[in-house]
């Protein structure tokens, strides 16, 4: 068999592991990369242990083992790991470890592809309606919406992170419906790009909402305890909490990637 030297002609354009990798090449990883130190002799990418962690619970490999073993023995999990094989006991620990950073990643990976109008990535269902694609549709998309959208996302998100701490596995194969505009790479990237700005001006907007309800009830509060001299009843409210790489994701530009 001649089989080609070069992983890229190894899969379709349109495949679902080219579209996870160009997705996560994307994301704004400079805090873990901060901080991050592999486990064992090899330290592997945190990009390319995100991308087989996403692959694989998309794809219905949840056990670590198996996404190991699939680095040798599957094409498109070889393309994901370029070429490396990373062991079970890293990948499941890179999981448990930033378990709070991999959810955020896999919420934005999610959003990015419901704003390029994927209906599902692999066995992940996004929603079952597709955004109409014009320069504002940010703001044309309710807040209540985009709170049920999360909300929808991320309660999928710990469904498929608890199958994967219990080593479920799932039989069902990869299957990306992806429009014509994306199948080439140098246009998906760039739409990838327009849309992860989306997604993080929809988080701004959204950040600064809650800022501003949270601003108006301590308001009200302090009003109330100046007039009274007492201390209002009830717990002050909650500050809206932002995770470190959230703000990372809304406040900084993204990266250039050509």
């Amino acid at each position: 068999m001649l089989m080609p030297y070069d992983l890229e002609d190894w899969l379709p354009e349109d495949h679902l592991a080219r579209f996870v990798v160009d997705v996560v090449d994307k994301l704004d990883m400079r805090w873990i990369y901060n901080q991050y130190k592999g486990v064992g002799s090899t330290a592997y990418d945190p990009r390319m242990l995100l991308s087989l962690l996403f692959y694989g619970y998309s794809t219905g490999v949840f056990s670590s083992r198996k996404i190991e073993s699939s680095t040798y023995d599957s094409v498109a999990f070889r393309f994901v790991a370029g070429n490396h094989h990373p062991d079970h006991d890293t990948i499941s620990e890179f999981r448990k470890r930033f378990l709070g950073q991999v959810k955020v990643w896999f919420k934005e990976i999610l959003l990015i592809g419901k704003e390029l109008g994927l209906v599902k990535l692999g066995n992940i269902y996004i929603d079952g309606t597709k955004v109409q694609a014009n320069a504002s549709r940010h703001k044309a998309m309710s807040y209540e919406y985009i709170q049920k959208l999360e909300k929808q996302l991320e309660e999928e998100i710990d469904k498929l992170l608890d199958m994967a701490a219990s080593q479920d596995e799932s039989e069902k194969g990869p299957d990306l419906d992806i429009p014509d505009e994306l199948k080439l790479r140098k246009d998906r990237l760039s739409k990838i790009q327009e849309a992860k700005q989306v997604v993080e001006q929809r988080a701004l907007e959204r950040y600064q909402k809650e800022k501003e309800e949270y601003d108006a009830k301590m308001g009200q509060r302090n009003q109330e305890e100046e007039k009274t001299g007492k201390s209002p009843v009830g717990k002050n409210p909650k500050p809206r909490q932002t995770n470190q790489t959230i703000k990372t994701n809304i406040i900084l530009p993204i990266r250039n990637q050509g």
